[in-house]
């Protein structure tokens, strides 16, 4: 029997996306409108407290743009609260839609005198969509000063739609009031031939175009938390493009990552960042460490992969963090890409996904007997380790941010914890284990790790009025646990039982079935999985689990067996607020 795992998209969103790497940027804003660039992502915390320390800072505006909605045409969009394609903040507090700054985002901030702000912010790839909707409002991830939008532009398509097309319209802010007619005018009609890139600004283009053109050099990576190597990743790989028309030398570095905002998770130390170069002689990688800048060369309108790893030798504390900038810049100084990089030490810390196929059946009654399944019976059930090695089962879990001060990324068992779609840039996750009772909402293992050879055993009262239990059914009337009143409540064994399940998972170094999985004992746990269920002849009900399974008492109970896999959803290694 093949081992089959269901695919879930939201493994892929959520597993990666815990951590983060921190970067500082400085605004200098002018005194009235400016055009901002946010590259990276400020939503950890509130417009309100972003700017408590600039009274200068009177508006913020965010464009949301919209492809159903033309609002440029011969000049800029005009600021409008009425708009839907602008989300605001006043401090005045006569605006408080926009509460949260995400990135690759483009912001208008009006001050009433020029002043700089400092804007702590998690790094993110670069990312632009480019709209037909004729209104673009957009940054990019130039070299500060250097590139003229005419030569970063170069490799955009040159059809009579593009950027450097003749009449095209670039726009940019230059503080001062909104004005059409001040010669001067803010926003200001600009040159593509003499303007000097800023990443730090957003300019306006007017462009019936749709695309994805973010630079002369494009980066892919696994998700937009960049190189993050998590718990259990050894090697990921960039892809790079060069989308230009001629030979592009980039030179790799590896930065410190800023100091964490206040509330987030304290960054330990830079990520031991290897380089890893295919040998086709020996058909495998040589690891280098990555002590200094390294150049690579992408050929003209070509592609090649830039492949790392990560050396845990040193990283002993699982609840350490680790966090690094990978910085690429080109020769031509047109880009200059910040990359985020993060690790920890491998553990299996984190929530886990597992799925049971139950094959086998044995009664009690017939010790020497016993069934296969016709077919598996499925079974899901959500398990935690945390960082002191104590594995939980869990009835349902919430992934996203949580409400907690800084709202961070974590999990929580009731989904008052984390934040909803419309509070959080992150889409919050739940995850249900619909055989195991929804009260209480976790248990503790009563023995064994997530380790090869190790047995991790739970106890599960079931007990005989929860919805769950099998004698139960809500609108049968012999089996609701009602008299025939409908409002007394019975007692167990009147019409159902409590039933105990003893719930054992034992891991293995290889799938039991035989079957070749990538990433067995690292990305895929299993092995082999055996429950004991007791009290469904209708005997005295086990006791609550406390320190050792029940022993069966009863000559009806039942063993079940089969086979488990699963994959972590997420590396968290705490879950908020949790009280046993």
């Amino acid at each position: 029997m093949k081992f089959f795992l269901i695919p879930l998209c939201a493994l892929l969103v959520t597993a990666a996306s815990v951590q983060a790497q921190w970067v500082d940027r400085t605004y200098t804003l002018l005194q009235g409108w400016n055009g901002v660039w946010l590259a990276g992502d400020a939503s950890y915390t509130t417009v309100e407290e972003l700017f408590s320390k600039y009274p200068e800072v009177l508006e913020v505006w965010r464009w949301n743009p919209d492809p159903d909605e033309t609002a440029f045409t011969t000049t800029p969009s005009t600021p409008s609260t009425n708009s839907e394609e602008w989300t605001v903040w006043k401090s005045d507090h006569s605006e408080q839609a926009l509460t949260q700054m995400i990135g690759n985002s483009a912001y208008l901030i009006r001050c009433n005198s020029a002043t700089s702000v400092k804007i702590n912010q998690l790094a993110i790839p670069p990312a632009a969509t480019w709209l037909i909707s004729g209104a673009n409002f957009l940054g990019f991830p130039a070299v500060s000063g250097t590139p003229t939008m005419s030569s970063y532009f170069a490799s955009f398509p040159s059809a009579s739609t593009t950027v450097l097309a003749p009449g095209a319209q670039i726009y940019k802010y230059n503080g001062g009031e909104l004005s059409n007619d001040d010669p001067n005018k803010n926003p200001l009609l600009v040159s593509a031939g003499s303007e000097r890139m800023d990443p730090n600004k957003a300019y306006w283009f007017q462009i019936p175009t749709v695309g994805n053109f973010t630079a002369p050099v494009e980066y892919e990576l696994p998700s937009t938390s960049g190189l993050a190597f998590g718990r259990s990743l050894t090697a990921i790989t960039a892809g790079v493009t060069n989308r230009s028309t001629s030979t592009m030398t980039l030179t790799v570095s590896v930065e410190p990552s800023a100091v964490a905002p206040e509330f987030q998770t304290l960054v330990t130390g830079p990520v031991p960042l290897t380089r890893r170069i295919f040998n086709s002689s020996s058909n495998s990688y040589t690891e280098t460490p990555i002590t200094a800048p390294f150049t690579v060369t992408v050929p003209a309108s070509g592609r090649l992969n830039l492949d790392f790893g990560v050396s845990r030798a040193g990283m002993t504390d699982s609840s350490l963090y680790y966090a690094s900038i990978l910085r690429i810049k080109d020769a031509g100084n047109l880009t200059d890409v910040q990359l985020p990089v993060s690790a920890q030490a491998a553990t299996t810390a984190g929530l886990w996904y597992a799925q049971v196929k139950v094959t086998n059946v044995q009664n009690a009654q017939n010790p020497s007997g016993g069934s296969t399944t016709s077919q598996p019976f499925p079974l899901v059930f959500l398990m935690h380790m945390d960082s002191d090695n104590i594995g939980r089962l869990l009835s349902q879990a919430f992934v996203g941010k949580l409400t907690a001060d800084g709202n961070p990324l974590g999990i929580a068992l009731e989904e008052s914890g984390i934040l909803g779609y419309t509070q959080s840039d992150v889409k919050p996750q739940r995850y249900v284990a619909p055989q195991l009772p929804l009260t209480p909402r976790s248990y503790q293992a009563l023995s064994g790790t997530f380790a090869t050879g190790s047995t991790a055993q739970w106890s599960i009262p079931v007990y005989f009025d929860d919805p769950t239990n099998p004698f139960v059914h809500t609108y049968h009337p012999d089996h609701d646990n009602l008299d025939t009143d409908f409002k007394t409540k019975l007692e167990s064994g009147d019409e159902s039982y409590t039933v105990n399940r003893t719930c054992s998972f034992t891991f293995t170094s290889s799938p039991p079935d035989g079957s070749t999985i990538s990433g067995w004992g690292t990305t895929v746990l299993g092995g082999t999985y055996t429950e004991t269920l007791t009290g469904l002849g209708g005997t005295a009900p086990p006791p609550p689990p406390v320190t050792t399974p029940p022993t069966p008492a009863d000559s009806k109970f039942l063993t079940v067996s089969g086979t488990f896999a699963m994959r972590r959803i997420s590396e968290i290694s705490e879950i908020s607020d949790f009280k046993p």
